[in-house]
């Protein structure tokens, strides 16, 4: 899932909604914390989160958001938690409460990971029930419904029945859906052709054109995938996401490695969002490259 196994999207929706929060709240304190979120300084912005002392909804809320880019999902589960309960029908923060069940899910030992898995379900479908035009919640609920096993309340069926929920908010992100049903039925074109038909619809979205560079990237067909990167870096001059996502390609099919480490070292130096892959992860990828 793009927020449980690709965790580096963060809803432009999202953002909206918690600088209105912040509005509301009337308080600099949390104004300043949601800054120094956006520049991906989550260490500075928890410090501040943890000096306000009327911590309102909105403050267990971004403080749970920065758990959760730190990798501290146990944190971030208990901070969302404590938000949804003062403020139940918040679709936002239960969505990222399902994030974060999910990431502890992936994380955690066998015997524990069933019981994460099921509350990161029933979150994310409660996310989309509190909200049916909140099209993350519905993007990752389709994913979940892809990829959990039937026992975890997975399920093709389920998933094709998210997707037409998806298609009466965004027809764009209902074909991405649609790609990602083909892929896991083998119908390859049929991936190519639901991806192409999405940017068509929706050309600024460079996130599209990076999943059809992915995809081409999987069948071997490297120099069709470049050309979904070159497309996307004309859309977004010098984005981080970009730039990490042809490194990664790169180093995952041991080409051009040498661009890559160059690449990786910029994308080190540059500032980042919470919309971006985390340092952290670009440091991997350089490490495999100079093979340490």
């Amino acid at each position: 899932m793009r927020h449980i196994g690709q965790v580096y999207w963060v809803a432009t929706a999202l953002a909206a909604w918690l600088g209105g929060s912040l509005l509301r709240a009337g308080s600099a304190d949390l104004a300043t914390a949601h800054k120094y979120y956006n520049c991906a300084n989550f260490e500075e912005s928890l410090k501040v989160l943890d000096s306000i002392q009327d911590k309102t909804p909105a403050v267990f809320q971004l403080s749970g958001l920065n758990y959760y880019m730190r990798g501290d999902y146990k944190k971030a589960v208990e901070a969302l938690e404590t938000a949804r309960k003062n403020d139940p029908r918040n679709s936002a923060t239960t969505l990222w409460l399902a994030r974060a069940y999910g990431r502890r899910a992936e994380t955690s030992s066998p015997f524990t990971a069933i019981g994460y898995a099921s509350h990161a379900r029933q979150n994310f479908e409660l996310a989309a029930q509190l909200d049916p035009h909140n099209l993350e919640a519905l993007s990752d609920l389709f994913e979940y419904y892809l990829d959990a096993p039937g026992f975890l309340g997975g399920g093709i069926d389920k998933a094709e029945r998210a997707v037409t929920r998806i298609a009466a908010v965004d027809a764009a992100e209902a074909q991405w859906a649609q790609s990602k049903l083909a892929e896991k039925r083998k119908q390859y074109g049929a991936v190519e052709e639901h991806l192409r038909r999405a940017i068509k619809l929706a050309p600024p979205r460079i996130g599209l054109r990076l999943e059809l560079a992915r995809f081409l990237a999987r069948q071997g067909r490297f120099q069709e995938a470049e050309t979904s990167f070159t497309n996307a870096e004309s859309i977004a001059p010098g984005s981080p996401r970009v730039l990490f996502a042809r490194a990664e390609m790169y180093v995952k099919y041991s080409r051009n490695l040498e661009v890559a480490r160059q690449i990786l070292r910029r994308y080190m130096s540059l500032p980042l969002t919470p919309d971006d892959p985390p340092r952290s992860e670009a440091a991997k990828l350089l490490r495999q490259v100079e093979g340490v």
